[in-house]
């Protein structure tokens, strides 16, 4: 079964992270892999690809005519691959060497039309104190209480995510206007609208392999406390439209408050009151500052989108 990897790129000040990323495909553990880059519209970081993989038989290699964003251009690398699995992964992203292998294990054990899997952070700035480890899905990690282990799940994050190429093709693969419906840039979610439509269309959602990991850059900016209430606000107004847009999605969302309410908010308490610490209070209490910016957020998205 030969893999196809989708690894867009934009910024020539991201070069060094992007090598990085496709040094990680090319050196995995399983064999029959294809690196498919795209370049959104640089000339200039199209030119520098070129020189560095264009003679590696391994990698294909493309560059839009202008920037399309991130969904049209992974589209254009899933219409470019040749492998029987479209794989995705970002330019701040390196995985794990068994990555493929793990990701191909739930294709051909479970007979899945999609497979995802974990992503872990890498602190480049320092691991913020703050952060509770369920709220690590605002930096693109995955959070405590995603998952218990295998199994199926509505979707995993766009940055380790897979498709069997027919199935995402048969799709129509990202929509492209689910970053600006209604002129609206801030609504996020491409992933899970897309999976959404797997669900509705097959039957089926993501298999989901924890083994199967993507490090995640977490730059110095997204470790900001502001930055990280702001993206809260945000997420929670995305939540909204994405609820309104597929009402379908919501499920997730409300099995995790439920369990930050019944579960994670008591257990931190009772750890706090017994081996107290400044980081488990700064946690605690920002648990629920993340929480609440979620909830004015998604408030507000009621202002925007209506059922």
């Amino acid at each position: 079964m030969k893999v196809s990897v989708v690894l867009c790129v934009y910024s020539m000040e991201r070069y060094d992270d992007f090598r990085e990323a496709a040094e990680s495909v090319l050196t995995q553990t399983y064999a029959d892999v294809e690196l498919v880059v795209v370049v959104d519209g640089t000339e200039a970081v199209y030119e520098r690809v070129r020189d560095d993989y264009g003679e590696n038989n391994r990698v294909a290699t493309h560059c839009n005519d202008e920037n399309m964003g991130l969904l049209e251009s992974r589209n254009m690398g899933a219409e470019l691959a040749d492998g029987e699995v479209v794989a995705f992964i970002d330019d701040d992203a390196v995985a794990d060497e068994r990555w493929i292998e793990e990701l191909v294990q739930g294709y051909e054990e479970q007979d899945a039309l999609a497979v995802g899997g974990k992503m872990t952070p890498r602190w480049v700035a320092g691991k913020p104190d703050f952060l509770p480890e369920e709220f690590y899905w605002l930096v693109g990690v995955t959070h405590r209480g995603f998952a218990d282990g295998p199994g199926y799940v509505r979707n995993t994050f766009g940055s380790n995510l897979s498709f069997r190429r027919d199935v995402f093709l048969d799709l129509g693969g990202f929509d492209t206007d689910i970053g600006g419906r209604k002129g609206d840039k801030n609504l996020q979610g491409g992933e899970t609208e897309l999976c959404a439509r797997l669900a509705d269309e097959y039957g089926e959602q993501v298999w989901y392999n924890p083994n199967a990991e993507v490090e995640h850059k977490v730059f110095d900016y997204r470790t900001d406390a502001m930055w990280l209430l702001n993206r809260a606000f945000w997420q929670g107004y995305s939540k909204r439209a994405m609820e309104v847009l597929l009402p379908e999605t919501s499920g997730e969302e409300s099995e995790f408050l439920k369990r930050l309410l019944v579960d994670f908010t008591p257990n931190r308490i009772k750890k706090l009151l017994t081996s107290p610490s400044l980081s488990q209070g700064k946690q605690l209490l920002f648990l629920w500052l993340f929480t609440a910016c979620v909830g004015f957020g998604y408030l507000y998205g009621f202002t925007v989108y209506s059922a």
